[in-house]
């Protein structure tokens, strides 16, 4: 399978009518992006597209065993109609009295953020997807701009307004999603997010100070909880304790504090489990 987005960037601070199409309008644009993607690739119109008619924050999209798309393709597979059949079909799903079916409901809590996207699903003969997902994974991020009559669309339907439209494999809109995250201060958890989402068997640590202790194995991050004292001793070692450094040792284990919280939010906004466990100051807490 070749697993990939049309990716909508917004004008900032443009409302949303709706994040979700009916059925006529999903198919309305599966047909422009089915033309899209023959465009970057002859060979992508005989395999089979399968979409849903909504939009979705990159982190409901990047979630082990990418869950959405999963879902996607297995609704498109008792689709009416032979998968096996020559040539490519288009699998569209739209809401139904509002509803959508599946999990494929868009999150109300990820809404409202600049950038959403469309997710796709191309499928088909082996040796075909093996070729065009070869081909979008190494050009897509650089070609795949959408054409002009697929953004309009996609602007008129969801009621958006769209400054920018192009295609991106799942690979790519994880690179993108790292370099965010460093751009934002994230970049320290980055390694366990990567491990949690593309090597779930994996262990990792985060073990670098100032930040947080966090460990990454059995699916899930643990992240080290510290009462004051032990994190001064494990993170501010050489301060006294005097009236000037006791208030910088309280600001200091504050704003430790909120990065935890931060880092298990991100966490959690990407499906992956956290548990805070209480730790001492050793050098090897048990997480």
């Amino acid at each position: 399978m070749v697993l990939g987005a049309l990716a909508l960037e917004l004008t900032p601070g443009s409302a949303v009518a709706t994040d979700r199409l009916d059925q006529a309008g999903a198919g309305r644009l599966g047909e422009r992006m089915a033309a899209d993607l023959a465009r970057f690739n002859a060979e992508a119109a005989e395999l089979e597209l399968a979409l849903v008619g909504a939009h979705y924050d990159p982190v409901e999209l990047l979630r082990h065993g990418w869950p959405l798309h999963r879902e996607i393709d297995q609704l498109a597979a008792r689709a009416p109609g032979d998968r096996s059949a020559p040539g490519g079909r288009i699998v569209a799903f739209g809401a139904r009295d509002g509803q959508l079916p599946g999990i494929l409901s868009p999150s109300a809590e990820y809404e409202g953020g600049p950038l959403r996207l469309v997710p796709f699903v191309l499928g088909g003969e082996p040796a075909t997807t093996a070729r065009v997902g070869d081909a979008f994974e190494s050009d897509l991020v650089e070609t795949g701009m959408a054409g002009a009559d697929t953004a309009l669309l996609a602007q008129e339907l969801f009621g958006l307004q769209v400054e920018h439209a192009r295609y991106l494999t799942l690979h790519d809109l994880l690179a993108m999603t790292a370099l965010q995250y460093e751009h934002a201060g994230l970049a320290p958890l980055w390694p366990l997010l990567e491990a949690a989402l593309l090597a779930p068997d994996a262990e990792e640590w985060l073990d670098a100070p100032p930040e947080p202790l966090a460990h990454f194995s059995d699916g899930e991050v643990r992240i080290a909880l510290f009462s004051p004292a032990a994190w001064a001793a494990r993170y501010a070692p050489e301060h006294q304790a005097g009236a000037d450094d006791g208030a910088r040792l309280e600001r200091g284990f504050e704003h430790f504090q909120l990065r935890q919280r931060q880092f298990a939010a991100v966490l959690g906004a990407h499906g992956v489990p956290v548990t805070f466990a209480h730790c001492g100051a050793s050098d090897t807490p048990d997480l």
